[in-house]
């Protein structure tokens, strides 16, 4: 039980929150910051992803239950959330040979929380899959397995951010082999991917909620 509930919250929350392919875009969004800053970051965005996700996964189906929302809602809000997010990334003014970096001011404090967290690394489609997974669980009457099944869960949700954290932390030893004007083709193509994956969380949620009974 506690293997295949670990194994289910690791494998279902991987793929859609990619950090091996956010990494680009991480890298991107702080290259004109030390190596100290962007290391402390990825540890923040790490911590930052790791308890988004526990609070998705413990109250996050009752949140949505009180407010009377439903996950389509949410993936519509989220997916245009993502698709902004994306656009701005495609059109930000980016200078692949680092010139900016002389010219412009000195860079202000870096918010961890968003853009980093939310909605580059958990984005809607992990916080759906994270309350779907947590509407699932054992009820209360079933207290030992409930409590194995909440501990091989935090355990997957554990996993998941040391994975955000060593692909964000050396994510510039990933791609230094790009150097910066393939960086740069990299992160904008990056982007776009994200921005197509904005318009899909936008077209499930709005085929989910016209399939809702009226």
């Amino acid at each position: 039980m506690f293997a295949t509930t670990f194994l289910l919250t690791f494998a279902a929350l991987f793929p859609i929150i990619n950090p091996i392919g956010n990494a680009p875009l991480f890298l991107g969004m702080t290259q004109f910051r030390t190596n100290a800053e962007r290391n402390a970051l990825a540890g923040r965005v790490a911590r930052n992803s790791f308890f988004l996700l526990l609070a998705s996964l413990l109250v996050g189906s009752h949140v949505l239950e009180f407010f009377g929302i439903s996950l389509p809602v949410v993936r519509i809000g989220g997916g245009l959330v993502v698709a902004a997010f994306a656009w701005q990334m495609l059109n930000a003014g980016v200078s692949a040979d680092g010139d900016a970096a002389a010219a412009s001011p000195a860079p202000k404090p870096l918010d961890t929380f968003y853009p980093f967290t939310m909605p580059l690394t958990v984005g809607p489609g992990s916080i759906s899959v994270a309350i779907a997974l947590g509407s699932q669980r054992p009820s209360l009457a079933d207290y030992p397995q409930l409590l194995l099944v909440g501990a091989a869960a935090i355990t997957g949700l554990v996993a998941i951010a040391a994975t955000i954290y060593l692909c964000y932390r050396f994510a510039e030893e990933t791609v230094s082999k790009l150097g910066p004007s393939g960086t740069n083709v990299v992160v904008r193509l990056s982007a776009f991917i994200l921005l197509c994956i904005g318009i899909q969380i936008i077209w499930t949620g709005w085929t989910g909620l016209m399939a809702l009974p009226h």
